[in-house]
């Protein structure tokens, strides 16, 4: 910090005009051909809809690199500036595997796990927290636009507003917030609230979402509510007003549907039922192997109706891809186990010589190997037990631009507000998930051509680009109406 000639207080600032924060950085590490180590840009949607933007501004992004234990310089790849945040290894023990996901990630998702709660994990969130918004204050232009992405960086906002009330703060929250009933458990629930309440405008998936968050501000802090708007008291040290609005995020609906024309793709589609011995219809489900997916739930049903002969093995097979996740986490190696041993029974119970019921598959595949498994797929289940949003059904319905295929929904995910033409579900009703199921694989040509097209309809308009385009917009308008009286006087380096 400097002083300028009257003796005010001013902040050093960078030349970055617009700044994304993230826990992790958009790339990759790679071995190039000469044996030394680089980056290449990662697959994802938020790095889709966010490219363009930063590539014709002036774009930095903060973020962690992957590797614990290393510091690395600033350097730019594919056209961004990226700011790297070291992370040691009790770090990411503390703040990732400890508060993030061991506490924020199960309360958030309806408890469906118990969340813990220690006092050492949140010290370090505290701290990793400062550490991000430390990175973004040294890059970020007088003015910025500062966008903070996800549950792991709740503090940044209300650190960024405290330090350079100049810049323009917008949080989006990936994963759904909770009730304020659940929320009122969370020790440091204040601390967090007014943390996400330092931005200009907080995004959700789903409006329930941002009712929970206004709910909860109304009841664990001083601020005051009206509508979606939260005003700070007189007294307060940040002066924000804080809106918070749901942003549904979405797919690169365009590049989705262009791989699914594709030759070697529909050729890959068409060998993946050729192994499978050309069962009358491939069912699919592709989710991290994560609690909150309702896997067993959907293994359950499905067992179920194999033992029932509502289905038959040798015209039906379940693909099931669980890519693994988390796994030094105690609760993710448990429902592995879980897992694997429903999905050994169901095989060994219904597999025949000639013929599979169930393939699972623990990895992760490429986008063109999804869109290839995809197509071969008459019936996609997405059974999650609760979900921000689930991407995995809207990538679906963009690859099956020939109207086949059914898409069986929870309604527990942000998903099933926009794509309802699907066949819901609630995946704790495992009788009426069997119906459902049986409704979809049994599914008439034209129903399933009539409610695709109206899905597809949706994506087409409402894609990935849209969604960052639309919260950028109104995070702008925002800023500039609730703008600070009393700026705090910045000076660039």
């Amino acid at each position: 910090m400097n002083t300028d000639r009257s003796g005010s207080a001013t902040i050093e600032t960078g030349q970055y005009d617009f700044v994304v924060v993230a826990n992790r950085l958009p790339v990759d590490r790679v071995t190039n051909e000469d044996g030394s180590s680089g980056f290449r840009r990662a697959p994802g949607g938020l790095v889709t809809a966010l490219h363009p933007i930063m590539s014709a501004s002036s774009g930095a992004w903060v973020g962690w690199h992957g590797a614990v234990d290393e510091t690395l310089e600033d350097f730019d790849n594919d056209g961004i500036h990226l700011v790297p945040v070291a992370l040691s290894e009790a770090d990411v023990e503390l703040y990732y595997e400890g508060f993030s996901n061991s506490t924020l990630w199960p309360l958030y998702h309806d408890v469906i796990v118990p969340p813990e709660y220690h006092r050492t994990w949140w010290d370090a969130y505290k701290a990793i927290n400062q550490r991000f918004a430390d990175a973004t204050l040294r890059v970020a232009a007088p003015g910025a636009t500062v966008w903070v992405h996800d549950y792991q960086l709740q503090l940044v906002p209300r650190i960024l507003r405290m330090a350079r009330p100049d810049l323009k703060i917008g949080f989006f929250n990936h994963i759904p917030f909770p009730s304020m009933s659940l929320f009122a458990q969370l020790p440091w629930r204040t601390q967090i609230l007014e943390g996400l309440a330092g931005a200009d405008l907080v995004g959700f998936q789903r409006k329930d979402d941002a009712d929970n968050f206004m709910n909860c501000l109304q009841n664990f802090t001083d601020y005051s509510i009206q509508g979606f708007e939260a005003t700070p008291p007189f007294e307060h040290d940040t002066q924000n007003i804080c809106t918070a609005a749901p942003h549904p995020i979405s797919i690169d609906t365009s590049e989705v549907a262009r791989l699914a024309r594709d030759p070697q793709i529909i050729a890959r589609a068409a060998q993946i039922r050729h192994e499978l011995g050309n069962p009358k219809t491939v069912m699919l489900g592709v989710d991290r192997l994560d609690y909150t997916k309702g896997i067993r739930h959907r293994l359950k049903a499905y067992g179920e109706l194999l033992s029932d002969q509502a289905l038959q093995a040798g015209e039906v097979c379940l693909i099931q891809v669980a890519s693994p996740s988390r796994e030094n986490v105690g609760r993710y190696m448990q429902l592995r186990n879980q897992v694997e041993l429903m999905v050994g029974q169901i095989t060994g119970q219904h597999d025949t010589i000639s013929h599979t019921t169930l393939r699972y598959l623990h990895h992760s595949y490429p986008l063109r190997e999804m869109i290839a498994l995809y197509l071969a797929a008459d019936v996609l289940l997405v059974t999650a037990l609760r979900d921000g949003m689930n991407l995995v059904a809207k990538e679906y319905v963009a690859s099956h631009q020939d109207g086949r295929g059914v898409l069986v929904l929870s309604e527990f995910t942000g998903a099933a507000d926009q794509l309802n033409d699907a066949v819901l579900v609630n995946p704790h009703d495992i009788a009426g998930m069997k119906r459902k199921i049986i409704a979809a694989v049994t599914m008439d040509e034209a129903e399933q051509s009539e409610r695709m097209q109206r899905m597809i309809q949706h994506l087409e308009h409402n894609d990935v680009q849209h969604w960052s385009r639309h919260f950028l917009d109104d995070l702008n308008k925002l800023a500039e109406t609730h703008r600070p009286t009393s700026p705090t006087k910045v000076s660039e380096v």
